[in-house]
Formats: C-alpha cells, sequence, structure tokens
C-alpha cells in the first residue's frame, strides 16, 4: 500500500512538472507571436503561464532556451513532412534512388514556407539588425542547426545502411542552403506568404537542391536567374 501512494504522488508529481513545461512553452510562444520577438522578461513570462519564476527556472536554464523549444514545435512539423515523404515511398525507390534524391523530393513537398514565416516574424530577418540586437539570428541559426540533427536522424533511420558521415554532412549541407534560401527569398519578397511568394520560394529551393547536388563548382558565377 505505502509504495502504491508513493508512485501515485510520484506520478501526480510528473503530471504537474509536465504541465508546468507545457504552459511555459504555451505561453512564450503566445508572448513570441503577440511582441513579433523575444522581448519578453522571465517575469512575464512567469505571469503569462500562471507559475512563479523559480518555476520557470526549474525547467528552463535561461529564456533563451524557452525560445529554442517553441522554434523546435515549429520545425517540427518540417521533420514530420519529410519522415512521411521518406517512409511513404515504395520499398524498391528506396532501394533504387539515392538518399540525397529522396530527401530532396521530401524537402519539395514539405510546406516550408508557414513555419519560416512564423519564425522570422518571432525572429526577425535572419543576420538582419533587428534580430542581431537581441540575439534573435543567434536562435535562429541554433534552431536551423537543431533541424539539421534531427533530419539527419530521420534520413539515417529509414537508410540504417547509409555513412553516418555522410548522411551529417548532406543534412547539414541542405539546412545550411536552407539559410540562405530564407535569405533571399525574405530579401525579394518581404517575407509575405502569398501564391507568388511560394513561386519564389520553389524556385530558390530548387536551385539550391541543384547546386547541393551537383557541387558548386558545376555552376558559373553568372548562372541562373535573380
Amino acid at each position: 500500500m505505502h509504495e502504491q501512494q508513493t508512485a501515485a504522488r510520484g506520478g501526480r508529481r510528473e503530471a504537474l512538472k509536465a504541465r508546468h513545461r507545457r504552459a511555459i512553452i504555451d505561453a512564450a510562444s503566445e508572448l513570441m507571436d503577440e511582441l513579433e520577438g523575444t522581448h519578453f522578461t522571465v517575469d512575464q513570462l512567469a505571469e503569462r503561464a500562471d507559475v512563479s519564476r523559480r518555476t520557470v527556472f526549474n525547467h528552463f536554464g535561461s529564456l533563451d532556451e524557452v525560445v529554442l523549444e517553441v522554434l523546435g514545435r515549429v520545425l517540427e512539423t518540417i521533420v514530420d513532412s519529410i519522415d512521411a515523404g521518406l517512409a511513404a515511398d515504395p520499398a524498391e525507390r528506396a532501394a533504387e534512388v539515392p538518399l540525397f534524391d529522396r530527401v530532396a523530393a521530401a524537402l519539395r513537398n514539405t510546406d516550408l514556407v508557414t513555419p519560416i514565416v512564423r519564425l522570422t516574424r518571432s525572429l526577425g530577418e535572419p543576420g538582419g539588425a533587428g534580430a542581431s540586437a537581441h540575439g534573435e539570428a543567434v536562435l535562429f541559426e541554433r534552431a536551423f542547426t537543431d533541424l539539421s540533427a534531427r533530419t539527419a536522424a530521420v534520413a539515417r533511420r529509414h537508410h540504417p545502411e547509409a555513412d553516418p558521415f555522410t548522411v551529417d554532412l548532406m543534412c547539414s549541407s541542405l539546412v545550411s542552403g536552407g539559410l540562405v534560401v530564407v535569405r533571399y527569398w525574405e530579401e525579394a519578397t518581404g517575407g509575405v506568404d502569398s501564391a507568388e511568394s511560394r513561386r519564389v520560394w520553389d524556385g530558390l529551393l530548387e536551385r539550391m537542391i541543384s547546386a547541393t547536388r551537383a557541387g558548386y563548382g558545376a555552376h558559373r558565377p553568372d548562372a541562373g536567374t535573380s
């Protein structure tokens, strides 16, 4: 009986901790959307989440960690879509088509614009003055580094025979190229989600995939269109 009571109390504590953590992340997400940035304090976050400052720091070492958790949730949709795209391929295609081409196809079929718009609205244009003033550019890049690691993990799970070094290098190249796509897309469209801006995105994404696939030396400096 005593062991059952102890287990029940432990279960309630864990449930409370999970609820608090979820409340903190949800509150941070709301504040980032409302403020279009990360310019909120621990006190504001704690008040919105209806927890104490101490509870916030019991779960996260800093506000940056909370923000990264929110960004991870946003980017998780990309990882899930790539995972689903790789899983949907017939066995014969998985065996015959190079992994790079399979991942590239999954990227093409993923709605990347929606999460990117959310990120840039919350953090600002990567590398922009407004972003760097508050460290958002660093957070943006850290979030994409995590995206690279998670994408590589998915690719390795679907292709356990693949060389881990090559898979990590491939995913890192694609995700880093994605950061360049974001920057050029922001400059060309202002980061607005529209039919035309998505057409621009698709073109830039295809150029990035092509350059990464063929090797940068295969492209003349003046090749391609602006």
